[in-house]
């Protein structure tokens, strides 16, 4: 018998960068100060969570599938700032044009956290960074800005709609991350996807089949920057000749 599969489900099957980054990510080690990278972003959304405790907005994994127009159109912007500092068209943003870029947008960073940035997010090795890539690069800055969340300052990323497409994805991490510690695990998936539909439960190793599809490093937990890399995948930033949510409800 077929199980049937909910739209979450569907939608993670069809888009996945597990095979792709997957085989990269699991064939090495990250280096120690990559690890304390992973530590920080964790701490960093733990104290997020903390701080907007009862205000998330998602109430469902389906809620998190119907914004993904909206997130989609909110990350077309960075596209542009993008092909501005690929200056010689390749495809990717080198080290020296990743310095640059982040000084036009008066990102102050030290040299080794744009150093330590950029292999984090480099996850193909190929030293350069990739469209997909810079967008999960710019979310993580954002995230460890200390001005995120607060009403009183104004848009560093010279972009309020991409603020605020990063708000949205963040909360949709948040939402995800149930027991607040700043990372995913197969408990927290289980509970996600059974949340507002608790007469119809994922079959239990259908949720562990995706669950495996966005622990790369199969290490047991989901990184804030695998559900980046993930998420950017299911809505489709690189395709505009179809709905995706439409694709994910296929």
């Amino acid at each position: 018998m077929k199980d049937s599969l909910g739209p979450f489900e569907s939608c993670l099957s069809l888009k996945s960068l597990s095979n792709k980054v997957g085989g990269m990510l699991g064939c090495h080690n990250l280096p120690n100060n990559y690890k304390r990278l992973d530590a920080k972003l964790e701490r960093k959304m733990m104290e997020v969570k903390k701080s907007t405790s009862g205000t998330n907005s998602f109430k469902s994994i389906n809620g998190i599938i119907l914004r993904f127009p909206q997130i989609k159109e909110g990350l077309k912007d960075i596209r542009g700032v993008f092909q501005q500092y690929d200056e010689d068209s390749n495809g990717t943003i080198d080290h020296e044009e990743l310095k640059k870029c982040l000084k036009k947008l008066q990102l102050h960073l030290t040299e080794k956290e744009i150093d330590d940035l950029f292999y984090y997010c480099d996850v193909d090795g190929s030293a350069g960074i990739q469209f997909k890539e810079f967008i999960v690069l710019l979310c993580l800055i954002y995230l460890l800005m200390d001005h995120l969340h607060s009403p009183h300052t104004t848009s560093r990323l010279g972009s309020p709609q991409v603020e605020a497409t990063f708000d949205t994805i963040i909360e949709a991490f948040l939402f995800l991350d149930k027991n607040g510690d700043g990372k995913l695990n197969k408990k927290d998936m289980i509970e996600a996807l059974n949340d507002g539909t608790p007469w119809e439960k994922s079959p239990t190793h259908i949720t562990r089949n995706r669950f495996k599809e966005m622990d790369w490093d199969r290490n047991g937990k989901v990184s804030f920057r695998e559900f980046l890399f993930s998420l950017i995948d299911w809505v489709g930033i690189d395709t505009d000749d179809e709905n995706p949510v439409t694709a994910c409800l296929a």
